[in-house]
């Protein structure tokens, strides 16, 4: 497990990351997720040790992390940094020879990756001359072919489209299954939402929210429910203890407490029957501005200190 604690850094008088603290466990997709300026990239910056904390700790397995343990992270900047004249089968091979790979295993790594990534037409083709798309999943090789033991990849989904999604994220899994840490920023929350185990929420420089998937909608979610009826639920409206947020003649989404919402379904049924009731759980969109608002509500930082802050 990777785990990151009470990590701080500033840049000159700017304190850009406050006390941030969480964990990826093996074996699961964790989706790193904040807006502009959160302190994200700063974060995994401070992982590949690019950056170093003013204070805090991160271990890997319980033992702190040194330059020897990095040097197997596998690592994807959100900016592309192939070199766009170099064939696509030739880059990648090239990149396992530096991690210590011998010619004809590196090739054949870089090969099978690539292949694997839906780019085995394109071997042959110099980077600069795939699409986008294309260049991030060989941007996506080159963080795998060594074999990682840890991977850290910022905005890895930027610019794919479904089926590019759905690819990559199967080579993840496979290297989740083998019990990588995999740890992925994205602004892309409904990507984030479908993918990810865990879900790690920055706001400010400071860690808002963390843990399993499930556990966040629950611990975060308003009471929802939705309810199709064969009658008109307009009476709905003036029910005490409901808020209607959705309305359409049959079909109303609300908010309530759990006795209420079985006191609303009692009533439907004796006033037309009932083709649908179930609780609604909150999208990952939702809890997340749910929780920046809240927290910053409540965040001792003066405004105009924020302001002035630039986080990356």
């Amino acid at each position: 497990m990777l785990q990151l604690d009470g990590i701080h850094r500033s840049f000159g008088d700017r304190l850009v990351l406050d006390d941030v603290g969480f964990s990826v466990e093996r074996g699961k997709l964790t989706g790193f997720v904040g807006g502009n300026g959160a302190g994200k990239t700063t974060t995994m910056r401070i992982i590949l040790g690019v950056l170093t904390p003013d204070s805090g700790t991160i271990t890997l397995d319980g033992s702190p992390l040194g330059d020897d343990r990095r040097r197997a992270f596998g690592y994807m900047p959100e900016e592309r940094g192939l070199y766009p004249k170099m064939h696509v089968l030739e880059q990648i091979t090239y990149l396992a020879r530096l991690h210590g790979y011998e010619r004809r295993t590196a090739t054949e790594k870089a090969r099978e990756l690539l292949e694997k990534l839906g780019l085995g037409e394109r071997l042959t083709d110099p980077v600069d001359d795939l699409s986008l798309g294309n260049q991030q999943r060989a941007q996506i090789a080159a963080a795998l072919v060594h074999e990682p033991e840890v991977l850290v990849l910022d905005e890895p989904f930027s610019g794919l489209d479904p089926m590019a999604v759905d690819l990559v994220l199967g080579v993840l899994q496979e290297y989740a299954s083998r019990g990588v840490p995999v740890l992925f920023s994205s602004h892309q929350l409904d990507v984030v939402e479908r993918l990810c185990d865990d879900v790690v929420v920055i706001a400010g420089g400071k860690i808002r929210a963390a843990g399993e998937k499930e556990a966040l909608r629950a611990q975060h979610a308003a009471p929802r429910y939705e309810i199709t009826s064969g009658g008109d639920m307009g009476w709905l409206r003036t029910e005490p203890g409901v808020r209607v947020l959705e309305f359409d003649g049959g079909y109303a989404l609300f908010e309530s407490d759990a006795p209420t919402a079985q006191r609303v379904l009692r009533v439907a049924l004796d006033a037309a029957p009932v083709q649908q009731f179930s609780p609604v759980r909150p999208r990952l969109a939702e809890i997340f501005r749910d929780i920046v608002r809240d927290e910053e509500r409540h965040d001792d930082v003066p405004a105009t200190t924020k302001t002035k802050e630039t986080v990356r």
